[in-house]
């Protein structure tokens, strides 16, 4: 009789905030871009369109243990361009 395995649930929030660069590195964006953004300089609003690398080996272990698949699609639902 074969052992069944298991496939892990992937937290959506999770895959939907962090990114995974080709390299392997776990990125992730700046957060306070929804509101409150009237008196922000646009020099400070452009700043928040980059993504900054995740620091702290305990933060990537887990984001890597809640969103297990990640590393498999070249980039999240979330950000592929649409055709």
């Amino acid at each position: 009789m074969a052992v069944k395995k298991f496939r892990m649930k992937t937290h959506k929030a999770t895959a939907k905030r962090f990114r995974l660069t080709g390299s392997g590195v776990v990125v992730r964006t700046k957060g306070g871009k929804s509101h409150f953004r009237r008196r922000t300089s646009d020099r400070t609003k452009a700043l928040f369109t980059e993504m900054i690398p995740v620091k702290g080996r305990s933060y990537i272990k887990r984001i890597r243990r809640l969103a297990p698949y990640m590393s498999k699609y070249k980039a999240n639902p979330s950000t592929r361009t649409a055709k």
